[in-house]
């Protein structure tokens, strides 16, 4: 199909349109980058010492929209936070401000109607420290603000420069900087992460050994004592094609594999009647109980074995764990 010189250039003005947006987005973040001082860390300090109260967050419009997802990324990564709009406010949701709490108002102007009235609210209680975000010096929010940070004047995107574009990428920006330096202060692992996202695909990819090995009269031991004979029907019964060894102190000395057993048995017609202790391999690998599965896969992928002991505390030699493949795969993980 032809397609005319026309449309040709109305496909470059989409292009230089759509890259025009994202070069002043950009710069709009340049801007806030070299705006980040002393407010911020009052800010950071104030939520790390919160430990009574809550923090609440609030805006109108698109701000309030971007308070939502701030609220929602704090809460995840380790720093309790809730939404509370500005609309209901007023109605009688004010009752969920209380002492101790923070309250965070986000506004491009500084002068929302809505939000006076948590203004209003927060400036009564001096137990109730209100941050105010805006790019309006001269605003109501600004001046009645405990804290305060002032965003820098950027160029919206678009024809009229009047649309909400670079002024919200700025606020999202800034709620993800805070939320991120809240979590390093709070030493918010990936471990942490995953026990918010029970559900998600990212807490997949962060489940960690503990959460699929088998534990107790599960785990498949065997004592070193016990002839090649019983230990075949115990490879048998326990169906995971494994068995760990322990002494008599039951400390994890060794394991003995289906694989072993074949090739023993090719090796040895008597070998039914002879120790297990003779035919195990010894130091089996062992890792801990946090370590990632993702990880776990790699090492039995990387050294062509099907299983892995586990232990805690660096104690490789008790087992307090063991984990198959088909236990991560039944879990979706590769």
């Amino acid at each position: 199909m032809k397609i005319s010189g026309h449309i040709k250039m109305e496909d470059k003005r989409l292009l230089s349109i759509a890259k025009e947006v994202i070069k002043l987005e950009i710069n709009s973040l340049k801007k806030l980058q070299t705006s980040i001082g002393p407010s911020f860390q009052k800010i950071i300090k104030i939520i790390l010492k919160c430990k009574n109260g809550k923090i609440i967050i609030s805006g109108v419009g698109k701000s309030g929209i971007i308070a939502r997802k701030w609220a929602a990324t704090l809460s995840s990564t380790g720093t309790p936070s809730f939404f509370l709009d500005a609309s209901s406010a007023s109605h009688g949701d004010m009752g969920q401000i209380t002492s101790n709490d923070i309250v965070i108002l986000i506004s491009l102007s500084g002068e929302s109607d809505e939000l006076k009235n948590i203004i209003q609210f927060t400036s009564r209680n001096r137990n109730i420290k209100l941050i105010g975000i805006t790019s309006k010096k001269d605003s109501i929010l600004y001046k009645n603000a405990d804290i305060k940070m002032l965003l820098p004047n950027v160029k919206e995107a678009g024809f009229g420069g009047f649309v909400p574009t670079s002024s919200t990428t700025v606020q999202i920006a800034l709620g993800d900087a805070i939320a991120m330096t809240c979590m390093t202060y709070k030493k918010f692992g990936k471990v942490d992460f995953k026990k918010f996202h029970p559900s998600g695909s990212l807490s997949i990819k962060l489940k960690t050994v503990e959460d699929l090995m088998v534990t107790g009269n599960k785990i498949p031991f065997i004592k070193e004592k016990v002839s090649m004979k019983i230990a075949l029907r115990n490879l048998t019964k326990r169906g995971l094609g494994t068995l760990v060894v322990k002494n008599r102190l039951n400390n994890t000395i060794g394991i003995l594999t289906d694989g072993d057993v074949k090739r023993m048995s090719n090796l040895n017609s008597n070998f039914m009647n002879l120790k297990i202790g003779n035919f195990m391999k010894k130091n089996p690998i062992s890792v801990d109980k946090d370590t990632l599965v993702a990880e776990a896969l790699s090492i039995m992928n990387e050294r062509k074995i099907t299983s892995l002991c586990v232990h805690q505390n660096k104690k490789k030699s008790k087992t307090v764990g063991f984990i198959h493949i088909h236990n991560i795969l039944d879990a979706n993980i590769t």
